[in-house]
C-alpha cells in the first residue's frame, strides 16, 4: 500500500513539474488579425465600421444569437461610446466594448471587457487603408494577454484558427453588405466659366439670328 501511495505521489509530482514547465514555455500574449478589400471608398467604409450599432449587421457573434440584448451608451461612433451585450449563448456570453481612440479615417481602437463565460480584457482594432480607386482594405483584429498558469490554454486552443475564421467570416459579411449598398451620390461640381456660355452672349447670339 505504501508503495502504491508513493507511486501516486511520484506521478502527481511529475505532472506538477510538467505543468509548471508548460506554463513557462507557453506564450502569455496573443494576437489575431484578418483583412479584406472592399470595393467602396475609404471614407464611406470608415464611417460605417466605426459605429458600434452597425456591428450588429455584420459580426459573427451578433448572428450567433439574434436574441442577445444590447445596451448603448454615449454617442455612437465616438470615443467613449459603449455597447454592452448579454446572451445565454455559450459562445457569446456577456461583456462590453468601448471605443478608446479614433484616428479619423484611419483607425478605431476599442477595449473588449468579457464578463461571461470568463472574465478577461482585450484590445481590438479596425484599420482602413485606401488601396485603389474606390477600394479599401479593412484590417480587423484583437490582442491581449493570458496570465500564468491560464496561458497553458494557448497551447491547447487554436485561437489563431478559431478566432481567425470568425474574423474572416465577419469581414466577408461586411464586404457583402457594403458592396450591396449604393454609394451616396457626390455633389455635382459647378461648371467652369468656359464650359457654359455667358447668358448675355446667348441672348446676343439669339438676337443676331
Amino acid at each position: 500500500m505504501k508503495k502504491v501511495l508513493l507511486g501516486i505521489v511520484g506521478v502527481l509530482a511529475i505532472l506538477l513539474i510538467a505543468f509548471g514547465a508548460l506554463t513557462m514555455l507557453a506564450p502569455t500574449e496573443f494576437a489575431v488579425e484578418r483583412e479584406v478589400v472592399i470595393d467602396k471608398p475609404k471614407a464611406e467604409v470608415f464611417e460605417y465600421v466605426k459605429s458600434l450599432k452597425n456591428q450588429q449587421n455584420w459580426t459573427v457573434w451578433a448572428k450567433k444569437d439574434p436574441k442577445s440584448k444590447y445596451t448603448y451608451t454615449g454617442d455612437d461612433g465616438e470615443v467613449g461610446s459603449i455597447v454592452a451585450w448579454d446572451s445565454e449563448h455559450p459562445e457569446v456570453g456577456a461583456g462590453e466594448q468601448e471605443i478608446k481612440k479614433i484616428v479619423d479615417g484611419e483607425r478605431i481602437d476599442v477595449e473588449l471587457r468579457f464578463k461571461r463565460p470568463f472574465e478577461s480584457t482585450s484590445a481590438a482594432h479596425t484599420i482602413t487603408e485606401a488601396v485603389g480607386d474606390d477600394k479599401t482594405k479593412v484590417k480587423w483584429g484583437f490582442s491581449g494577454s493570458m496570465p500564468r498558469p491560464m496561458n497553458v490554454m494557448l497551447l491547447i486552443t487554436d485561437l489563431e484558427g478559431t478566432a481567425g475564421k470568425e474574423f474572416e467570416e465577419g469581414l466577408g459579411n461586411l464586404k457583402t453588405l457594403l458592396e450591396s449598398q449604393s454609394t451616396p451620390a457626390q455633389e455635382e461640381k459647378p461648371e467652369e466659366d468656359g464650359d457654359e456660355a455667358d447668358p448675355a452672349s446667348k441672348e446676343k447670339g439669339s438676337s443676331e439670328k
